[in-house]
């Protein structure tokens, strides 16, 4: 008897501590959208970052593209894809590491 209310009380803080999670896929974001002009740059050290869909909840959003300064010097831009199945977001990369993009 003791042995199975101890099975019991494993198996239910087992079952007490098991994590749910949710994932969507909204697909492949639709086809890039086409700039007709660049505008000029602000200063040399900046790069452009062309213009791509980004996921926001279920849909994607267009962030047009824009003249940034990468977050140190060296760094370059990757840019977002999506591999068939999963998006994967842009970012800046180089030899001191990852740096997230605000698509603000």
């Amino acid at each position: 008897m003791k042995r199975a209310i101890l099975a019991l009380a494993l198996l239910g803080g087992s079952l007490l501590s098991a994590q749910v999670s949710f994932a969507f896929r909204i697909g492949p974001p639709p086809a890039p959208r086409v700039l007709r002009v660049r505008p000029p740059s602000p200063a040399t050290d900046f790069v452009w970052v062309d213009g791509y869909w980004h996921p926001v909840g279920g849909h994607y959003r267009w962030h047009a593209g824009c003249w940034s300064r990468p977050p140190y010097a060296g760094a370059h831009w990757v840019a977002p894809h999506h591999d068939g199945q999963m998006f994967f977001d842009g970012f800046w990369d180089g030899d001191r590491g990852r740096f997230e993009h605000d698509h603000r």
